[in-house]
């Protein structure tokens, strides 16, 4: 029992300390997502249109500047000092709302681009850097094709297929179902929160090689229910050995409308065909949830430790100025 006790001690004692909270300011659009480089101490994050490395008090010490988009969720790699975040340029409300707030040009609906941004976080030294000598863009055509699709459901045609609005969370994690500890990285569609739409019911992740982001390896659907815009943010928690899904609640009455989702990576994918998508014929790769809470927070940063810590992004606003505590947390129970 002592040797227990004191394994347990000493097992305490090893974890890093981090602070408990994190204040970050952006500006006139909200927080979008965090990510956390342990060797470095300090912490990467997106306010919509600008990414910022800020120490562990909150002080920005190196940003991007310029990316007329919505820069939103990220990830990142340690081993090779990347951040990988999502990027749309769109035509939507969201595209036209961070249009409007930076005062630039709309974009056409033609137009619109979805990007997984590669940041080179080692050549953000200074504020304002351009984002041309920071990030490499990688244009996920799978997603634009769906964006810009039309489909026939009971016979009215509409816009978007499977509701796609776009993409934002992102994640590395390991394989579904595989033995291998071989890393993917996943990207998960927005899906427009419309509750007269019956083929908007699914969440959406592609997975690609990491060294490969020209098309994905994996399309898998996964049956969440309708949800506001997709998943927000997404992280694999190394000691749950899950990948998690925040997201804005849907409202369709059918589903209980939960904020987080988790998909245990151990489960094996499945081919099957879709409830109610009568344009897909197919059958296609499938992952189920394996519990959902109607946690409140998440949605705009969400970081795990690996050890049953979580960083989670609380955002606010305070005389026009859009914030965000990054507070540490044990668990996520409701």
């Amino acid at each position: 029992m002592k040797k227990l006790l004191l394994f347990l001690l000493l097992a305490v004692s090893c974890q890093a300390k981090y602070p408990e909270v994190i204040h970050l300011e952006g500006g006139k659009l909200h927080i979008q997502g965090i990510a956390l480089d342990k060797k470095e101490k300090c912490l990467y994050c997106s306010f919509t249109s600008a990414f910022f490395k800020c120490d562990l008090e909150g002080n920005v010490i190196g940003s991007v500047t310029g990316i007329n988009g919505h820069l939103g969720a990220m990830t990142y790699e340690p081993r090779s000092k990347k951040v990988y975040a999502s990027l749309e340029i769109k035509d939507d409300e969201i595209g036209r709302g961070v249009s409007d707030a930076l005062g630039a040009e709309r974009h056409e609906k033609a137009a619109s681009r979805f990007y997984v941004a590669e940041i080179d976080v080692c050549k953000i030294d200074r504020l304002e850097v351009p984002f041309e000598e920071a990030m490499t863009l990688h244009p996920i055509e799978e997603v634009a094709k769906d964006y810009l699709d039309t489909v026939e459901v009971a016979g009215v045609r509409l816009e978007h297929k499977y509701g796609c609005s776009g993409m934002d969370g992102i994640a590395i994690a390991p394989e579904f179902g595989a033995k291998s500890k071989k890393k993917f990285l996943y990207v998960a569609y927005g899906v427009y929160g419309d509750t007269t739409r019956v083929d908007n019911d699914y969440n959406i992740l592609l997975g690609f090689k990491t060294d490969d982001l020209t098309k994905p390896v994996h399309k898998y659907f996964v049956k969440t229910g309708n949800t506001r815009y997709g998943v927000q943010n997404m992280t694999y928690d190394a000691d749950s050995e899950k990948l998690y899904l925040a997201v804005y609640k849907g409202s369709k009455s059918q589903y209980p409308n939960y904020s987080l989702f988790s998909l245990d990576i151990h489960q094996k994918p499945f081919l099957g065909k879709l409830e109610n998508v009568p344009y897909e014929e197919n059958e296609v790769e499938q992952v189920c949830v394996s519990d959902g809470s109607h946690f409140k927070w998440g949605s705009t940063g969400l970081y795990s430790f690996g050890d049953g810590r979580w960083y989670v992004s609380k955002k606010g606003k305070k005389d026009g100025i859009q914030f965000s505590d990054v507070t540490l947390f044990e668990s996520l129970e409701e």
